[in-house]
């Protein structure tokens, strides 16, 4: 199996080490169980796949992860499983979702690049696959005007990000050190003080003062610009095409082995919902909303979720070649050491779904599993 040519340096393994601070943001457990009712979890109905009771899935509360939100909401995923029941867990914390897939309290997850390639590492090429992609895009860096007017003006200013060796979090510290600002990677301090925030806190801090300005996904992007807050960078500007990978789904290996006729069904949902939410892109925005309404308790406002649906586009494919760059965007911010991703990747089952759909099939940038 394949393992890391190097260790991780010691401020990406406290990113990955932080569970106990990531279950303490969740309701309970590694992440707290959807809210019940016949849409998210309709009654199992037909033949088990495989004899499976139930497949648990994990996702974030985001619009970076409206595949699950919707998937779950419309039953589209559900619709595939017959018999075999859905069991969804919400996480605000990437770390608490890997743990979770460790530990077999989750079986699939919805994830950022950064706790896959993470955990990825951290097991030796032992824990997880990425099997599909599933968005891209939905990250802007969000300043307040009276204080930042251009990307100039960043030095001695105080930028969140939602985690310490979070996607965001790597992002924004690898184009700081392009600009040429000096920041240790784990205090976050320096010529721009990097503050790690949990995106909950964040619209509050920026309201207050407390931060100038944050890097994060959406819906908390949008919420930052209604609170008067400007997009002073849309990280798509960033990237070739303006594609780069936001959300996979991943799985656990031994769940791979043990049940791939489940694992299928899931992507066979998946593919559904994202194909559905590109015919029906009003309809979906209502569910994704209502989805956060459920996990949430509010629903975002016109304002907050028209944007912030809009910066995110939906898709299957993984661009494994963007989580390639992100790897090595963290061996610049000085929170990896030269990760060895041969074999992160299986879209064999993807592929297999994206043919029978009549779509073409994903690649996997060399990356993938023999």
């Amino acid at each position: 199996m394949p393992a890391t040519r190097t260790t991780l340096r010691r401020s990406f393994a406290v990113a990955a080490a932080l569970p106990l601070l990531a279950v303490a943001l969740t309701a309970c457990g590694y992440g707290s169980e959807a809210k019940k009712d016949d849409k998210v979890a309709p009654a199992a109905k037909g033949e088990k796949i495989g004899g499976l009771d139930e497949v648990k899935i994990g996702y974030f509360a985001n619009v970076t992860h409206a595949t699950a939100l919707v998937g779950l909401e419309e039953g589209l995923i559900k619709k595939e499983l017959g018999g075999t029941a859905v069991k969804p867990a919400v996480f605000n914390a990437g770390p608490a979702e890997i743990e979770a897939l460790n530990s077999g309290a989750i079986d699939i997850g919805f994830i950022g690049p950064s706790p896959s390639i993470n955990g990825y590492v951290k097991s030796k090429g032992q824990s997880l696959r990425i099997i599909s992609g599933s968005a891209s895009g939905g990250v802007s860096l969000v300043v307040n005007p009276k204080k930042i007017k251009s990307l100039d003006d960043l030095k001695g200013k105080r930028i969140a990000t939602p985690q310490l060796g979070n996607t965001q979090d790597v992002a924004l510290l690898n184009y700081l050190a392009e600009k040429g600002y000096k920041v240790d990677a784990t205090s976050g301090k320096g010529d721009v003080s990097v503050a790690r925030t949990d995106n909950k806190v964040t619209p509050v801090a920026f309201k207050s003062g407390d931060i100038d300005g944050a890097w994060v996904p959406e819906p908390t992007a949008s919420k930052l610009v209604a609170e008067g807050g400007k997009v002073l960078l849309d990280e798509k500007s960033l990237w070739k095409d303006g594609k780069f990978v936001i959300t996979n789904v991943i799985v656990s290996q031994k769940f791979l082995k043990e049940h791939p006729d489940v694992v299928e069904a899931v992507l066979r949902g998946t593919v559904n919902t994202n194909a559905w939410i590109k015919a029906n892109p009003e309809e979906a925005k209502k569910a994704v909303n209502a989805a956060l309404e459920r996990e949430t308790g509010k629903a975002l406002p016109a304002e907050v979720i028209d944007p912030a649906f809009k910066n995110v586009e939906i898709l299957n494919d993984p661009l494994a070649s963007t989580l390639r760059l992100e790897a090595e965007h963290a061996v610049k911010a000085g929170l990896l050491e030269d990760p060895n991703l041969d074999g992160i990747y299986d879209l064999r089952l993807l592929n297999k779904v994206l043919k029978d759909a009549g779509q073409p099939a994903a690649d996997d940038a060399g990356l993938g599993a023999k």
